[in-house]
């Protein structure tokens, strides 16, 4: 200020400066008055400090916690310089000031998640990748990295629109589920009774019947991408192989600790003898090597298909893999068939129900993939050819698939969707202490048959848990005491031409807390889109969820 005010008052004392040619001295001498002395300049000048510091004592009293870079403020003065965030002025907290802010309060959650994501991304060389994290039913955090699209350098962002892939499956769930609950639909009755142009099916001469219920859950033994029944058998009774070998060496360890260590050669004959022949089998049964889903041509189909019963030809007259109810299969194909169910039982169109659903869950931005509309914000897909060079994913038509991998979302609206399942899930427990609670959009018997695991099933993206009704169920379990403790979740991951996704629910754990004070739903939904595909994002998301509980426990 002090250079300011020199600078000032010299130039205003300058015979060539500004204030003899115009100003009020000027003007004064243009009338014929008496001259002004040299006391002027210093009465300038000492007026001129006065009033810049006032203002600026005023500006600083009044002065606003500067906005961060990502969020500037339009009405805000372009000269302004924001404060360095250690230095900005915090309100003073009294009974009336709100919580600090959601950001604020998950800020360690938040940085250490998004250094996970930048981890993640850079490992696997995805152009863009979306998250969202949502705390007891409030969405804490979203966040774009990368690009949307490479080509136009459009960054991601939270409304960046992309396919889901398999988390339609869930959606779908919904729409069996309320038709359940409405008494239109029976989960146990053969298929034909809705859809008669689905053939009746045998296997290994045995008439055998499919059910809504085994589609759900990838029990019906309809195929998925791969058409050679062979090798699909092949490569499941490989695993089921391994999965004995490795059931045999523990109960061997258990029963060699049993009896304190002591070993014979007998029992060495014996386990070696077992590990041979386990050897020779495998040997036997190892499969040849099977196309992964994206090297299926089914999975690239451009043929648009008018409705589901359209859609059941490419796989109706196939025959079963497996006995219905025997073994587990996933299979999209199934979810197609679940959707022509949904449109007999209903009486609408199946993308005419869903649309219902979204509009009552408020997902906005959620619809099927037609190449047609324009939708905004949607990202472009991308895949490394074999020369490692990113390249656009080629164009293909989902109509096949809707029910089973076919919808666009945001991570915002995935959010959404988790937590109404949450509330659903959590609501019959506060029945008791709040009873103007509105009820779940599922009732709460009905979330609870949804995440309850079913037998013979698999779940391919955590070996600890199981597929349930359209979602991969993790049950809470603690073997050792101090020890690794395994949190109860839902999740169900996905996996498009170019395109990648997860969505998780941790619910909190409130059998043994009181719950007087509490509202549902209570947990962590995470909700991951990627524009790639074969990114595995599942136990990124459970990382993410954990760490945002821990710091959800702190602050609580």
């Amino acid at each position: 200020m002090y250079r300011l005010l020199s600078a000032l008052t010299a130039r205003a004392a300058t015979p060539g400066g500004w204030a003899w040619g115009c100003g009020r001295r000027g003007a004064h001498q243009r009338a014929g008055l008496p001259p002004l002395g040299p006391g002027w300049v210093g009465g300038l000048g000492l007026g001129l400090g006065l009033a810049l510091g006032v203002k600026l004592a005023g500006g600083l009293r009044g002065a606003a916690p500067a906005q961060s870079p990502a969020a500037p403020d339009p009405e805000g003065s372009p000269q302004a310089e924001p404060l360095p965030p250690q230095e900005q002025p915090l309100a003073p907290w009294s009974a009336q000031t709100p919580m600090p802010p959601p950001s604020r309060r998950f800020a360690r959650a938040i940085d250490s998640s998004r250094d996970l994501l930048h981890r993640i991304k850079d490992e696997v060389g995805a152009p863009g990748i979306v998250v969202g994290v949502s705390v007891d039913g409030k969405e804490v955090w979203s966040e774009g990295l990368g690009y949307a699209d490479v080509e136009n350098r459009v960054p991601c962002k939270p409304e960046t629109v992309m396919r889901i892939a398999s988390i339609s499956k869930s959606l779908t769930m919904v729409a069996l589920a309320k038709l359940w609950e409405a008494g239109k639909l029976d989960l146990d009755m053969p298929v034909q009774h809705y859809v008669p142009e689905f053939p009746e099916k045998e296997y290994e001469g045995e008439k055998v019947s499919v059910t809504t219920r085994l589609l759900i859950s990838h029990l019906s033994g309809i195929r998925h991408y791969e058409k050679d029944m062979k090798k699909v058998k092949e490569e499941k009774a490989y695993k089921a192989l391994k999965m004995m070998k490795g059931t045999v060496e523990s109960d061997q360890e258990k029963e060699f600790k049993e009896k304190g260590g002591k070993c014979n050669e007998k029992n060495d004959f014996v386990k070696a003898k077992i590990e041979q022949d386990t050897d020779a089998k495998g040997r036997n049964l190892k499969p040849g090597k099977k196309k992964n889903d994206f090297e299926q041509g089914e999975l690239y189909l451009k043929e648009k298909f008018e409705n589901s019963i359209e859609s059941l030809r490419l796989f109706k007259n196939d025959p079963l893999f497996f006995k219905p109810g025997s073994q587990f299969l996933y299979s999209t194909f199934g979810y197609t068939l679940l959707a022509a169910i949904v449109e007999r039982a209903s009486g609408y169109k199946y993308l005419d129900y869903m649309q219902k659903i979204f509009h009552d869950l408020d997902m906005l931005t959620t619809v099927q993939e037609e190449n047609e509309p324009v939708i905004y914000n949607r990202a472009r897909f991308y895949v490394y050819n074999k020369k490692r060079r990113l390249v656009n994913t080629p164009y293909v038509d989902n109509s096949y698939k809707w029910a089973g991998g076919g919808f666009l979302s945001t991570v915002g609206d995935l959010l959404k969707f988790g937590n109404a399942m949450l509330y659903g899930y959590q609501v019959g427990l506060f029945k008791n202490s709040h009873e103007n609670l509105l009820p779940g959009y599922l009732k709460p018997e009905t979330m609870v048959m949804i995440w309850t695991p079913v037998p013979n099933t698999e779940m391919s993206w955590d070996k600890e848990g199981k597929y349930a009704m359209a979602w991969g169920v993790v049950e809470k379990k603690q073997t050792y005491g101090s020890c690794r403790k395994q949190r109860h979740y839902a999740s169900h991951t996905g996996g498009a031409v170019g395109a990648s996704s997860v969505l998780l629910v941790l619910p909190e754990e409130l059998d043994a807390e009181p719950i007087n004070n509490k509202v549902p739903p209570r947990g962590i939904v995470v909700s991951i889109i990627c524009n790639m595909q074969s990114v595995g994002l599942n136990s990124t998301a459970l990382k993410i969820a954990l760490e945002f509980d821990k710091d959800r426990a702190d602050v609580s």
